[in-house]
């Protein structure tokens, strides 16, 4: 299943919720270091939720990134997002 989102070069989205701590720790973490994204919450937005479900294997885990490449990493580090933002310059 593909989620609809334009977003190129390094460019991602975190899909996430209002009360996971994870969630939390990573954005706050990315902003330290000054990585931007867009954040989707799978709450507000039921189609978001299905694909964060379909890529955890039916679990609605969060946080799930999806980087411009198509790929997604499911509550990766803040060095595990770096090395693949580095992977799509």
């Amino acid at each position: 299943m593909t989620y609809s989102v334009d977003l190129t070069g390094q460019e991602f989205v975190m899909f996430s919720t209002d009360w996971c701590g994870y969630c939390k720790r990573l954005k706050r973490q990315l902003g330290e270091v000054g990585i931007t994204f867009r954040e989707i919450n799978v709450e507000q937005e039921p189609d978001s939720a299905d694909f964060v479900e379909q890529v955890n294997g039916g679990n609605r885990v969060v946080p799930t990134l999806l980087f411009s490449d198509g790929t997604s990493l499911t509550n990766p580090s803040v060095i595990a997002v770096k090395e693949k933002l580095a992977s799509l310059s």
